[in-house]
């Protein structure tokens, strides 16, 4: 699937769909995931549906269902290539009123 060529909206509700799809494989209902999650049943039925709701609610959500390491996947932590490392090593704070000559 080709994530970066579908619409904001296709996205939310594909991402529903595989919640909706997670939670009934883990036998949950709409009520229990919502209970653990620590969201109202609405919460989970906006999501299932691909509504939009806040990130944290949706974070509670794919936590109950053991999904927030893959956050890692989707957010890699940048990484300092060597040369921008050893440029950021080398400078020196500049004092106020320092002029260089």
């Amino acid at each position: 699937m080709d994530w970066n060529s579908m619409s904001n909206s296709a996205v939310v509700q594909e991402a529903g769909k595989r919640i909706k799809e997670l939670r009934l494989r883990k036998n949950l209902s709409q009520k229990q995931l919502a209970e653990q999650a620590g969201v109202s049943v609405f919460t989970v039925a906006q999501i299932e549906k691909g509504k939009s709701v806040s990130f944290v609610l949706f974070i509670a959500v794919i936590r109950v269902l053991r999904l927030l390491d893959n956050m890692e996947l989707l957010l890699p932590k940048p990484e300092v290539s060597p040369i921008e490392l050893l440029k950021l090593q080398t400078k020196k704070p500049r004092r106020a009123g320092y002029k260089k000559q």
